[in-house]
């Protein structure tokens, strides 16, 4: 090894061995409780794990459970599959990674010396003529001279003793990370929202359904009614009372139809591409489209899995490397170019022991007055960083309170699931005797009217409480940052 390639070394060194001006990185501290919230919603959830026991699932199992796992129903399941390869925002993002690290390798190339080579030839031709006494010209000395060389070196590479470039790489490397978490957080949206669009395309459609029979069941009623009419037994108040009912019913049959249309267009939407009508779902599936293996408790911690706080974590880290090069800026900036090459006077004698060539040439620059621009740019990184940590305490506080919204809505639904059947039977068992006594002509019209709207609304607040129960097991499936597997 040559005096040359040792120095290159030894400046390679130092370089990797100087000093770090960024500040060290503290995570800062969870600004929320450490456990999910207690009160008469989450009772009812404290009352379930007790009896359940070790059935019940815990926030880390949830969190780290695959979609394929989490969904239970095949056709979801292809839907879903179909647009983690269709979609068009979750493409963005992985293309968003890729800029991201394409950015990363082009920054942390500046760690290294980047190597090139030169080559070049010289052809000069002197006439050797020079002017006499009395305007006489003497020749002599004519000629050609070629000059070759050849060289490999490196150009005003930094030495990077006070880690101006290792911070601007390290912060495009959590660039890079950041983007790679946010693609992330963008496939567990995805999927939430497709199981979430499923299924209320799901709800509309039974809805859609179950008002189709309603107003089939109207038409008989005014068909019944008319005939009564007729006979003399009924009176037009009861024929047009009948008439509204039936309306009413093919009213909403209309505005269904409409929703179902375009719940199926904001599901093709997500899904990036059209749909078979095979994976589409004609009502809510009887055992749900998830597991029931849901946490009663959700412990602050388990928040950091979510793909969105990695991002804000990863972000914070990159403005606290920013603020090491803009410190950095403060001292000398050192630099090297040097070459190792050959020179001759004739192409043959290029590589030729004894021609050949080097040259090192260092270089130091520091501003003496640049009127605050230095200074502006640390504050200015100072002031990034203090909003990163704002943007990081944000989204912990967001996450806790999706999980807590979550929770909240889970404690209830059952309760409120089972009073919702136990009013639809109800009010399905009053419907039919009261259609009953009124063929009988036992009870007047009125009685009947009631009871049949009172059914139809039962049964429609009935698939709505579904629908919520459901989607709130999605909710929380994507609160904790579950999906990405």
């Amino acid at each position: 090894m040559n005096r040359t390639t040792r120095s290159l070394w030894l400046c390679s060194a130092l370089a990797l061995a100087g000093c770090n001006m960024a500040p060290k990185y503290v995570r800062p501290d969870l600004p929320v409780p450490a456990d999910s919230p207690a009160g008469p919603a989450y009772d009812e959830i404290s009352t379930q794990s007790s009896t359940q026991g070790s059935n019940q699932g815990s926030a880390q199992d949830l969190a780290g459970t695959a979609w394929e796992d989490f969904f239970t129903d095949d056709r979801l399941r292809a839907v879903i599959r179909t647009a983690l390869s269709n979609n068009r925002d979750l493409r963005i993002s992985l293309a968003n990674v890729e800029q991201a690290r394409s950015l990363y390798k082009v920054q942390r190339a500046d760690l290294l010396p980047g190597i090139a080579a030169s080559g070049s030839a010289t052809y000069q031709k002197s006439t050797g003529q020079t002017a006499g006494q009395g305007g006489a010209a003497n020749l002599g000395g004519a000629g050609r001279m070629d000059i070759y060389s050849a060289s490999v070196g490196v150009s005003a590479w930094e030495l990077d003793l006070f880690g101006r470039v290792r911070n601007l790489t390290k912060s495009a490397q959590e660039d890079f990370f950041a983007a790679q978490a946010n693609r992330d957080a963008a496939q567990v949206a995805l999927v939430a929202e497709v199981a979430s669009a499923w299924l209320a395309l799901a709800a509309d459609s039974e809805s859609l359904a179950f008002s189709t029979r309603t107003a089939q069941a109207y038409d008989r009623t005014v068909a019944l009614t008319e005939a009564r009419f007729k006979a003399g037994v009924a009176s037009q108040l009861e024929v047009s009372q009948a008439r509204t009912s039936r309306d009413q019913a093919r009213s909403d049959i209309a505005a269904l139809t409409t929703q179902v249309a375009q719940d199926r267009n904001a599901l093709e939407l997500l899904a990036g591409t059209s749909l078979d009508p095979e994976v589409l779902p004609g009502a809510l599936p009887d055992d749900g489209a998830t597991i029931g293996n849901l946490p009663a408790n959700v412990p602050s911690s388990v928040l950091l899995q979510r793909p969105d706080i990695a991002a804000a974590e990863h972000q914070l880290i990159g403005a606290n490397a920013d603020i090491g090069a803009a410190r950095a800026a403060f001292f000398p900036r050192i630099s090297l170019t040097a070459a190792l090459g050959t020179m001759s006077m004739g192409l043959s004698n290029l590589f030729k022991s004894g021609s050949e060539t080097w040259s090192v040439a260092p270089a130091a620059s520091l501003p003496i007055f640049d009127f605050g621009k230095r200074s502006g740019n640390l504050r200015y990184a100072k002031a990034t960083r203090d909003a990163m940590v704002a943007q990081y305490e944000k989204s912990v506080q967001t996450a806790f309170r999706e999980v807590a919204d979550a929770l909240a809505r889970r404690g209830t639904i059952d309760a409120q699931l089972e009073a919702q059947l136990s009013l639809r039977d109800n009010a399905r068992e009053a419907n039919r005797l009261s259609e009953a006594r009124f063929s009988k002509g036992v009870d007047s019209f009125l009685t009947t009217l009631d009871s049949q709207r009172s059914y139809y609304a039962a049964e429609q607040s009935l698939i709505a409480t579904r629908l919520v129960r459901g989607t709130n097991a999605i909710d929380l499936f994507r609160a904790l940052g579950g999906g990405l597997d």
